[in-house]
């Protein structure tokens, strides 16, 4: 004689838990590693508008300086002089030959302020700095 199962027995029972889990440690993972090289790129600079710029990626020991509307220098989020910018870009070129800068310069600074952080890096031995723009839209 058969024996016939309880319909509550006989469906398919899927367990969501691991997919659960699995979801919430990606979102976390992605949530942590989008804001953890953020901190050059977060000052707010008004960039100039080009109409062919392109993304840059971001290397690994990519200095990022930005020059503020007064003027001022600013490396991984602290102010520094002309003088220290050069020591420290040397250093790092002494480090790594292939070091990469990105100039982010604010749309209303004086030009010259640009052309100072340019100088500094291309005298202490940075073969193409790069000056970051937006894209015109």
């Amino acid at each position: 004689m058969r024996i016939k199962m309880p319909d509550s027995e006989t469906g398919i029972h899927l367990d969501f838990v691991p997919m659960v889990d699995t979801l919430f440690n990606l979102l976390i993972f992605f949530l942590l590693a989008t804001t953890i090289k953020q901190a050059e790129r977060e000052m707010q600079i008004a960039l100039p508008h080009a109409a062919a710029a392109t993304p840059i990626s971001i290397a690994m020991r990519e200095f990022v300086i930005n020059v503020d509307e007064q003027g001022r220098i600013f490396l991984v989020g602290r102010q520094v002089t002309g003088e220290e910018l050069d020591k420290l870009v040397r250093d790092a070129v002494a480090a790594n030959p292939e070091q990469k800068v990105t100039v982010r310069g604010d749309r209303n600074t004086a030009y010259s302020n640009v052309v100072t952080v340019l100088d500094i890096c291309k005298n202490a031995g940075i073969q193409e700095p790069y000056l970051d723009t937006v894209l015109e839209r």
